[in-house]
């Protein structure tokens, strides 16, 4: 049996640990009130992501359910629908909280490998009559998490967005792992953000920070935001003990993100060499691996616990399906540790 402090943890990339980097510019870090005025590592922060992300203006927010929430409260109103993927993140993971809170309606369509096109939405928009909800926003997730950090092909995404702006809907990106998309196509952060309204970032998965995520949006949008957030209790103090993590984190971690998808590569490689489990379309996007297993050799329970009895940590996402995630903390040596493991099950 492996010993807790062995194990490879590739459940996400949100178990990473602050680096020696990380954590001086942490104790560095100048702080202010950010709810009575301004936090100024924390302002710095929301300077330097907007941007990157080419809009005028970014508020830290303390999860990425927090921003995305926010952002669909936003673009909204109440009793009305927005039109989503229907694996998407924002449906499966944040407990239908744009219900719950904002009392919004998802009308969820089911895309090709999680890429909504405009074929799949040109007559999702429901008529104007009072038996129906007002359709109201489109909503997309790049990379999207259920199926395996599958980057949205940004012409796709362009069509899609232009449909629904000529339609008379905003758009919002939930973009909690664009940075893995910017690395893996080569194409800057503004560009893959351009053509939405608002997009919402994580600064705790793919680049390594303790916590925190970022809205970005125009001026107005950030500034209503700021309202919002007060009232769902994402206001905090000093803050920039927080910013100061995800700031050195987009200055420093941004172009290693690189290795990890080559990790993810090579631990697909091994899944696909064991006689268990098949990676799911043969595809490997960025830093996730969503892997198949065969139902003669058990289900995915089982085969997280084989794994974790010898020295890998990961996840189940259905009965028959395990996820893989690489990161800051996996380096190449245990990836070759794993992809033996992986062969051998």
């Amino acid at each position: 049996m492996t010993s807790s402090t062995n194990f490879i943890d590739l459940r996400s990339d949100t178990v990473t640990q602050p680096t020696e980097g990380m954590l001086q510019a942490i104790s560095d870090a100048e702080v202010g009130d950010d709810v009575i005025d301004i936090d100024p590592t924390l302002r710095e922060l929301e300077i330097a992501t907007a941007d990157l992300l080419g809009k005028e203006a970014a508020i830290f927010m303390p999860t990425g359910t927090m921003s995305n929430q926010i952002a669909i409260r936003l673009h909204c109103h109440r009793g009305t629908e927005f039109i989503c993927e229907a694996d998407c993140h924002i449906h499966h993971y944040e407990q239908g909280a744009y219900a719950q809170l904002s009392g919004l309606v998802a009308k969820t369509i089911t895309g090709q490998g999680g890429v909504l096109r405009v074929s799949d939405v040109q007559d999702s928009i429901s008529p104007e009559n009072e038996h129906f909800l007002r359709t109201t926003m489109l909503c997309l997730e790049n990379t999207h998490n259920r199926w395996g950090g599958r980057i949205q092909p940004q012409e796709e995404v362009r069509e899609i967005c232009y449909w629904a702006h000529r339609n008379g809907l905003s758009t919002h990106l939930d973009g909690a792992r664009l940075w893995n998309t910017a690395v893996a196509t080569g194409k800057p952060l503004n560009e893959l953000a351009e053509p939405f309204d608002s997009i919402s970032v994580c600064f705790s998965k793919g680049l390594g920070a303790p916590v925190g995520s970022a809205l970005v949006g125009n001026q107005k949008f950030i500034d209503e935001a700021r309202r919002e957030r007060k009232l769902f209790g994402g206001g905090m103090r000093q803050a920039g003990v927080l910013g100061a993590a995800a700031l050195y984190a987009i200055h420093h971690h941004q172009d290693r993100i690189a290795l990890d998808h080559e990790n993810a590569q090579r631990l697909g490689i091994a899944c696909q060499q064991s006689k268990s489990l098949r990676v799911r379309e043969e595809r490997i996007d960025t830093n996730i691996i969503l892997c198949d297993v065969h139902q003669e050799h058990g289900t995915a329970s089982d085969v997280v616990d084989l794994l974790a009895s010898n020295g890998i940590k990961c996840l189940t996402t259905g009965k028959q399906t395990i996820r893989l995630v690489t990161h800051l903390n996996v380096s190449e040596e245990d990836t070759d540790r794993a992809c033996e493991i992986l062969r051998t099950i």
